[in-house]
């Protein structure tokens, strides 16, 4: 396989990992095993395209990022002209409000369990053993 196939198929499995995974975190199962089952494939996966990847850098084939050309340096600003400082009043101090704790609420009584509903029973008798009638043995003659 090659490195852009390796790129390709981790693509996929990503997108069909998440997909599961935000169904399973809804509860849904078969998705939590699906993604299970997907993040192993990924890992496969991911272990090949490790190895290609390393492949490919030591062959040249991995592309080479070219140095950015330098930028000439931006002429420095002049700093504006500083202003007097403004003299700021003190606020009047304000009355912090305390507040005070809620009175502790009461527990509300424990629910009873309605009755389970009753079902409709239809009981079966169990049929009765069969008797085998066992085959006589033949042994074969010497």
């Amino acid at each position: 396989m090659a490195l852009k196939d390796s790129v390709v198929k981790l693509h996929k499995l990503l997108a069909d990992i998440m997909k599961d995974l935000e169904k399973a975190g809804r509860g849904n199962r078969a998705a939590s095993q699906r993604v299970r089952t997907g993040t192993i494939k990924l890992e496969k996966v991911a272990k090949l395209y490790r190895k290609e990847s390393v492949a490919a850098e030591k062959k040249g084939g991995g592309k080479k990022r070219k140095a950015a050309p330098k930028k000439k340096a931006a002429p420095k600003k002049k700093a504006a002209p500083k202003k007097k400082a403004a003299v700021k009043k003190a606020a009047p101090k304000r009355k912090v409000a305390v507040k005070k704790k809620a009175a502790p609420k009461k527990k509300a009584a424990p629910k009873k369990k309605a009755a389970p509903k009753k079902r409709a029973t239809t009981t079966r008798k169990a049929a009765p053993k069969r008797k085998v009638a066992k085959k006589p043995v033949r042994r074969k003659k010497r």
